[in-house]
């Protein structure tokens, strides 16, 4: 299979990327990468895959987000959330589907803040929850022409380790890569797949 893995530089991506090492994978980042590509914008996201060309799948594995506690966060900043992570992976699916064959399927990152919110992460909650609904309802409509899914990633062990946290209850990046590889490769599609599942 020929997999396009969007955010492959992250801590997680990179384990996408070792996780589905049997397949040509195709790296792309924002700043380095086999290709690059801003999510926001549509333009460039064709453009990339233009280079590319016929795939069987595409990973995203990007945006970004923000933790601030609902006295300090801004609408500015809910904005580039909506803009990141939200809308820029409904640009890659809106674009990315003309590119993906037939019966291949197009997997966004979603994030256990939709089900377990916690202080600080409304943000991330309000775009993780809206992601989870799109894809529900959007592959509902696509007839397994297209399968849609998003993975949802707890706490990564690594990242909670960089930022000096307790990262006991995180749950590792190659742990996490293992529901990336179901997606890729089920047949289910408008489906949410909790990474905590695939350990």
């Amino acid at each position: 299979m020929k997999i396009v893995v969007i955010g492959a530089n992250g801590i997680i991506g990179q384990s996408i990327v070792a996780e589905l090492k049997e397949h040509e994978v195709v790296k792309v980042g924002h700043s380095k990468g086999n290709y690059r590509v801003d999510i926001e914008d549509r333009g460039s996201i064709k453009a990339m895959l233009e280079k590319v060309g016929q795939v069987d799948a595409v990973v995203s594995a990007t945006g970004n987000g923000v933790f601030a506690s609902i006295e300090e966060l801004t609408f500015d900043q809910i904005k580039a959330a909506i803009n990141s992570k939200l809308l820029g992976q409904i640009n890659i699916f809106q674009i990315g589907r003309a590119y993906v064959r037939e019966g291949g399927s197009i997997t966004l990152t979603s994030g256990v803040l939709a089900q377990h919110p916690m202080r600080g992460g409304s943000a991330l909650s309000l775009v993780n929850g809206a992601i989870e609904s799109f894809v529900k309802a959007t592959a509902f409509e696509l007839d397994h022409k297209l399968r849609l899914n998003a993975v949802s990633p707890h706490f990564v062990k690594e990242t909670m380790d960089m930022m000096d946290m307790d990262s006991t209850s995180g749950i590792s990046a190659s742990d996490t890569a293992k529901a990336y590889r179901h997606a890729v490769l089920t047949k289910e599609t408008g489906q949410t797949f909790d990474v905590a599942d695939y350990i």
